[in-house]
């Protein structure tokens, strides 16, 4: 009988599955490696976060800053600081580093300086000079011609690498706040990046510096800020109102105070934390009509940001996320006034965020004329 010859038995082949599973494991394995040990520029501390009170009280949710009317700015981005002149003319800094010089209605716009840098604050000294805090260049001065000249950029040998905000006082003397020795713009991609990185570490670098100009020597009056921001002078020209925008509070400083460490646990008479526990992340400061001073929220606070406060570890792994995963707060228009015993005397809001990072208000007889660090208008209310 015919038989036909056995028929070979099929050999199996090894499954794919270990190698996946194998190369998978490297990746998550290589994965955690990077989000535990990869360098970033930061070296953060642990501080504790006040619990936030939301919008309530005097904060209460409201639409106030709504519906802002608006100057072109001819392309440019972020009023981010707006004064009057001695000439009469409003002039405001814009992120490309240019100073817009205006009438008050936005018409006869025209470039009155390019430092070079990015002018953030400014004020006008007794001469008609434009001093500016410049985040790349440090205190300059600007003659009505446009002539730049560096006053000072170094203190006791240190640089000023983040000069942010001016004043000048009645006796020629200038105060501006450094936001942070730590993280220079100049050095780390901008004003925003460097900031964040500021406040992210909270090692609190930031100070308040004096430069006078009789003496062309500068001074720290006070330091331990985190990210030292907005400066205006009381109306006896006695004390500094300083935000602190990193925890969320405004100081009142004694200008003759002298290397003042606000990290102590009782730095003294000399000064106090006069607003606590704010909202937002408090930014400029202005001075304004009938004994006001007007204060912006760039952002609101943000709950993942305050859960770690306590928890440095995990601020390091957030910068090694892509930056479309950093808890970054969403927009927020918010404005408030204030006496200068801390009595809150005007809250403005726009929860939509339609004019982005407001930072202060610059007030006139009729207008307020509303700052941001990114709008790409200059807006603007008629007075109530």
């Amino acid at each position: 009988m015919y038989s036909s010859p056995p028929r070979p038995i099929p050999t199996q082949r090894p499954s794919a599955w270990p190698r996946v599973l194998g190369a998978v494991g490297v990746v998550a394995l290589a994965l955690v490696a990077y989000l535990a040990a990869w360098p970033v520029p930061i070296e953060p501390v642990a501080w504790r976060a006040p619990p936030a009170q939301g919008y309530v009280g005097v904060h209460a949710p409201n639409e106030r800053l709504k519906g802002l009317k608006t100057i072109d700015l001819g392309g440019e981005i972020g009023p981010e600081h707006i004064a009057f002149g001695p000439d009469g003319k409003l002039y405001t800094t814009v992120a490309s580093g240019a100073i817009l010089r205006m009438n008050a209605d936005g018409s006869g716009r025209s470039v009155f300086a390019r430092t070079g840098g990015r002018v953030l604050g400014f004020d006008f000294d007794a001469r008609g000079r434009l001093i500016a805090a410049d985040a790349m260049r440090g205190l300059l001065a600007i003659t009505p011609d446009g002539r730049v000249e560096v006053l000072a950029d170094r203190v006791d040998g240190d640089p000023i690498r983040y000069a942010d905000a001016v004043v000048v006082a009645p006796n020629g003397r200038m105060y501006l706040s450094d936001a942070s020795t730590r993280f220079a713009p100049a050095d780390w991609g901008g004003t925003f990046e460097a900031s964040v990185l500021d406040i992210l570490e909270q090692r609190s670098t930031g100070r308040v510096l004096e430069y006078d100009p009789a003496t062309r020597r500068t001074r720290v009056v006070a330091q331990g800020l985190s990210f030292a921001n907005g400066v205006a002078l009381s109306a006896d020209g006695r004390h500094l109102f300083v935000n602190e925008t990193g925890k969320y509070r405004v100081w009142k400083i004694a200008v003759d105070a002298d290397r003042l460490d606000l990290l102590a646990p009782a730095p003294g008479p000399k000064a106090r934390v006069l607003l606590d526990n704010l909202p937002g992340y408090p930014d400029n400061l202005m001075r304004g009509r009938d004994g006001r001073i007007w204060l912006g929220f760039a952002k609101p606070r943000n709950p993942t940001i305050d859960a770690m406060a306590g928890k440095p570890w995990l601020r390091s792994v957030t910068l090694r996320l892509p930056r479309a995963l950093w808890p970054i707060p969403k927009a927020y228009g918010h404005v408030i006034a204030f006496t200068e015993d801390g009595r809150i005397v005007a809250d403005l809001q726009d929860p939509s965020g339609a004019y982005p990072e407001t930072t202060a208000i610059t007030e006139t007889a009729d207008r307020w004329y509303v700052q941001s660090l990114h709008a790409p208008v200059l807006g603007w209310l008629p007075k109530p």
